[in-house]
């Protein structure tokens, strides 16, 4: 059995779904892990890692080929602080802030056909800071599933649209363990 660290910010953006019985090949980028890792984990939950996975890096000469007999998904806690954007501080210097109740100005594209594409800069700032000791594993059915394979929740229209406070303490997902019976 070799156990392999997904980093979640990398599979966030891109990867192959796969879940729990599915044959998977991974990038192994070092068999070592970094101090970082440690410290999101734990002494404790680190030392069972046996590879990290990374497949923004190129071309690996070690891979971890078999079939995923186990997926956990780590969670730890984390402090959000939310702050206004400020020249200089999370905007552009140049920019102008806006005043209290307006909006930031839209950046569009149109795209042709009639499709104009647009994005606005929100007007908060949001640091996330790790709190140490509280990585947690929790069982999943595999990585990049749909909301619907996963058994997630989905957030409530009061859940999106209310503002949350300046600061609170949150879960959220660093990434996953991965158990492969190698091949």
């Amino acid at each position: 059995m070799t156990r392999v660290w997904l980093t979640g910010w990398e599979w966030a953006c891109c990867g192959r779904a796969f879940a729990v019985g599915d044959d998977v090949d991974f990038g192994i980028v070092t068999q070592a892990p970094h101090p970082a890792l440690a410290e999101a984990l734990g002494r404790v939950l680190v030392a069972t890692v046996d590879a990290i996975e990374s497949h923004h890096e190129g071309e690996f000469d070690d891979r971890v080929r078999g079939r995923v007999v186990a997926v956990h998904a780590v969670t730890r806690e984390v402090i959000e602080r939310r702050s206004l954007h400020h020249p200089g501080h999370g905007a552009p210097p140049a920019t102008v802030m806006p005043s209290d109740g307006e909006e930031w100005p839209v950046i569009g594209r149109e795209l042709g056909n009639g499709v104009f594409m647009e994005s606005r800069p929100s007007r908060h700032v949001i640091e996330i800071v790790p709190i140490a000791g509280t990585a947690v594993l929790l069982p999943a059915r595999g990585v990049r599933l749909s909301p619907i394979e996963q058994d997630e929740t989905l957030p409530t229209i009061e859940e999106l649209t209310s503002d949350p406070p300046p600061e609170w303490r949150v879960r959220s997902l660093a990434g996953w363990l991965i158990d492969i019976e190698e091949q």
